[in-house]
């Protein structure tokens, strides 16, 4: 019955996020620990995102313009690996790619965001060790490597461009959990904390005397999180999952030295006013010993607030169907999500100047477990 519950819950996130608040990617799940036994997995996923927008703003240029698709398709992976020491203590380890994002603003001399683009990647490696009490709870820990690297390219503010070399930085990860198998029951909550990084950066911008290159050190933290997960059997063969994601993205700043100095932009390269929570609800069933699906729906509340325009998505509402197939000791999941991505305002130096609206983005995933 455990094994049945872990594939179902981990189902409708195959596809990552179709869109996540900010950067987010994966939601930074650690299912992986209630795996039965010995347990090894791979995942990959694909994100085609579809975003428009127009200039609202006249002093840069014809309102009305469109920016163009701006929304750049790419692969994210994964993998995982969870074993028992004994019968009380359990270990995993997790790769993936919690923060990312990409766009790129097509050639179009009428719309001032035009041959701009910016990329912002990262990558973990998380280690954790559980252990089970009697009765049902367990608690689980353990620390988190994390890198990021970044780069953008904005034509409008003196042909700007910026690379931040890659840096790692260290966090944690602290959970509890609570299971009680005969009713498929389960609730975890999982803290994630903030990673520090102090990336070497190279700005490139043209001046008065001509273009000039700067060196220093971006200095800023990916946010921390709270996750908690349920899911409990309501039926035969039937369960109903959900979580609730909470990110402090009102503390992320990416802020170069130059490129926030008010000779050129005068604001940040990435920044969010406020903290993302991301609500999901789903169902799975059962249908055969071989076959399971699932389905899910997932919010996150469009503040409303101005963003720049290098991060143009406010809020979303998606849906998320997954297939998962059994046979002796190996699992495939596939999933599939869709997202409609809220309405968004960007700024320059504070001032509105783009709308983003009606956009959307398709992600779907793989997954392939192995049970030693």
């Amino acid at each position: 019955m455990k094994y049945y519950l872990s594939s179902v819950t981990a189902a409708c996130l195959v596809a990552g996020g179709a869109h996540a608040g900010a950067l987010d990617r994966t939601g930074q799940p650690v299912d992986v620990l209630f795996e039965q036994g010995r347990y090894l997995e791979f995942s990959l996923g694909y994100l085609s995102p579809d975003i428009t927008g127009e200039n609202i703003n006249p002093r840069l240029g014809p309102v009305g313009a469109q920016s163009g698709d701006i929304g750049v398709s790419n692969f994210s992976y994964g993998a995982a690996y969870k074993a028992d020491l004994n019968n009380a203590w359990s270990y995993a380890v997790i790769i993936d790619e919690p923060f990312k994002a990409e766009v790129d603003y097509p050639t179009n001399p009428f719309y001032f965001g035009s041959n701009s683009s910016a990329e912002f990647n990262s990558t973990a490696v998380t280690a954790l060790l559980q252990y089970n009490f009697d009765g049902g709870f367990s608690v689980y820990g353990g620390l988190r490597a994390q890198q990021t690297d970044a780069k953008a390219a904005i034509a409008f503010a003196g042909n700007y461009e910026v690379e931040a070399d890659p840096d790692w930085g260290i966090g944690y990860v602290a959970g509890v959990a609570y299971e009680r198998p005969e009713i498929a029951l389960r609730v975890s909550l999982t803290y994630n904390s903030e990673v520090e990084h102090e990336n070497d950066v190279t700005e490139e911008v043209n001046t008065r005397a001509g273009r000039r290159s700067f060196e220093s050190t971006a200095e800023f933290e990916t946010p921390e999180s709270i996750n908690l997960a349920f899911q409990t059997g309501i039926a035969a063969d039937t369960l109903l999952f959900g979580s609730v994601r909470w990110v402090d993205w009102s503390d992320f700043d990416l802020s170069p030295r130059v490129y926030s100095s008010p000779l050129v932009a005068g604001q940040p390269l990435l920044s969010y006013e406020d903290d993302v929570i991301t609500y999901t609800v789903g169902l799975g069933r059962k249908l055969t010993d071989t076959w399971s699906i699932a389905g899910s729906l997932s919010y996150e509340e469009n503040t409303g607030n101005l963003f720049t325009n290098l991060g143009p998505a406010d809020g979303q509402t998606s849906i998320g169907l997954a297939a998962i197939y059994t046979q002796g000791k190996i699992k495939v999941t596939t999933g599939v999500r869709y997202a409609w991505i809220g309405d968004t305002t960007t700024a320059v130096q504070g001032v509105p100047a783009a709308e983003f609206d009606d956009n959307n983005a398709l992600a779907v995933g793989v997954k392939i477990g192995y049970y030693f």
